[in-house]
């Protein structure tokens, strides 16, 4: 299997410093496909249906407003072209669909916390910079509507991002998508902890 080695290993110093230039597309000698572990192709065969299945149960629970209120942020059809946030730091909000045992929560939206995309070299890198669930990873090219995440999970007072693949509990999958003109997000099905789905909502923090 290839490894994030060589792009996970930037991340210790992400948040050292903040990119000012445009991030370009993401280039890699192999595709996410190459990179990711078969768990995590998997995870992304069934992300729509994972979706639907999230949001059903969000609104079975009473939660329908609440899922009609973000409109596109949790439309899994919403995706426009350009899917790359320019490098930066965004206001990131997390909302958990879907309970992944009985007589949990269906449906739980966070407020917003610190996230931060960053460039090292031509590699595209996405790290949550505050809270207690902390993806970090990279972002690599997928269409004019879609890239993909690969990283980790960083936990509680943590400060080293684990090896992508070393530990599948911590591996993480998602899509990142633009749905609207200064609105990205990062959604994550069958993430391996609580929910059906992540999503976590990417707006330009304002300076």
């Amino acid at each position: 299997m290839i490894r994030l080695l060589p792009l996970l290993a930037i991340l210790a110093t992400a948040a050292c410093a903040i990119p000012r230039e445009p991030v370009p597309a993401a280039r890699t000698a192999a595709s996410w496909r190459g990179v990711a572990t078969e768990p995590d192709r998997e995870r992304m065969r069934g992300w729509r249906s994972v979706w639907l299945r999230a949001v059903e149960r969000a609104r079975a629970a009473g939660h329908g407003a609440e899922v009609d209120r973000e409109g596109a942020l949790l439309d899994p059809d919403s995706a426009l072209t350009d899917p790359l946030p320019p490098a930066g730091d965004y206001a990131c909000r997390t909302i958990k669909l879907g309970s992944q045992s009985d007589g949990g929560l269906e449906y739980v939206a966070y407020p917003a916390f610190r996230c931060r995309i960053g460039l090292d070299g031509e590699i595209v890198t996405f790290t949550k910079l505050t809270g207690s669930q902390r993806p970090i990873g990279v972002i690599l090219p997928e269409n004019d509507r879609r890239h993909v995440f690969l990283g980790t999970l960083q936990l509680g007072d943590e400060t080293g991002a684990l090896q992508y693949g070393r530990d599948q509990e911590r591996d993480m999958v998602g899509l990142v998508e633009r749905v609207g003109e200064r609105r990205w997000r990062l959604a994550l099905p069958s993430p391996h902890f609580e929910s059906l789905l992540d999503v976590i909502e990417l707006t330009p923090q304002a300076r």
